[in-house]
């Protein structure tokens, strides 16, 4: 079976550039669950945890036999390069990211991530048709591995670290998986999640691609834990 591990980096818009409606449709929501002004100034500043205010910057896929790997991204570098297995291809725009994603997953059977099911597939399959592209893997078909189809399964390693929701109260996120099976975490360099925006505004893509494939060095190692001790399916 085809493995990959994948992770995307999403980047929102400006919150003060968008149209007036939007601003206050945006505020209104966020009010109602705000303690104060500065929880609001700071929902703001998250909008690229939404697909329909943002776009997604970097997609970094590895797969987990081979220890090879890509990460698409949006940046200015003239062309494509090497560096310890994994290339580095900058790209013009969001929907050369897409289409580049699509074109590899075609090749694999089984898709490996950490909250994919909860965050990067439903990104994915959002931005994709605002780009005007079909995903050619359904990857959010089924929840559950044993219902899966064989040539398009996704391992959510978010979903089963916490056996489906029945530990959701105390999952918590990469950086303590990835700490407590002593794997270095991603989450410890200067750059973390809440930074990529400002990042990509200030035309640091390459940053950002590198921060995207440590995430999935991170997921892929966790897999090959799980895979090992705790796979029955």
């Amino acid at each position: 079976m085809n493995k990959v591990v994948f992770d995307i980096e999403t980047a929102g818009e400006d919150f003060d550039a968008l149209d007036p409606v939007s601003q206050n449709l945006l505020e209104t929501r966020f009010r109602k669950w705000a303690k104060d002004e500065k929880d609001i100034a700071e929902a703001k500043q998250q909008l690229s945890f939404y697909a329909e205010t943002a776009q997604i910057v970097a997609i970094g896929m590895m797969n987990p036999d081979t220890q090879k790997g890509v990460v698409y991204y949006q940046g200015s570098e003239p062309q494509a390069f090497a560096e310890q297995n994994i290339q580095y291809v900058p790209c013009a725009c969001e929907k050369d990211v897409l289409v580049h994603f699509w074109d590899d997953a075609q090749r694999y059977d089984e898709f490996i991530t950490f909250n994919g099911r909860g965050f990067d597939i439903p990104m994915l399959m959002v931005r994709s048709a605002v780009n005007s592209i079909r995903p050619s893997k359904n990857l959010m078909a089924n929840r559950y591995l044993d219902k899966q189809f064989t040539n398009c399964r996704h391992v959510d390693l978010f979903d089963q670290l916490s056996f489906y929701g029945a530990r959701y109260g105390n999952m918590l996120g990469l950086h303590f998986w990835a700490r407590v099976f002593g794997i270095p975490s991603p989450k410890q360099g200067e750059l973390t999640g809440d930074k990529v925006t400002e990042y990509f505004r200030a035309n640091r893509g390459l940053d950002i691609a590198k921060y995207c494939i440590q995430d999935v060095f991170a997921t892929a190692a966790l897999y090959e834990k799980w895979n090992q001790f705790l796979r029955f399916s």
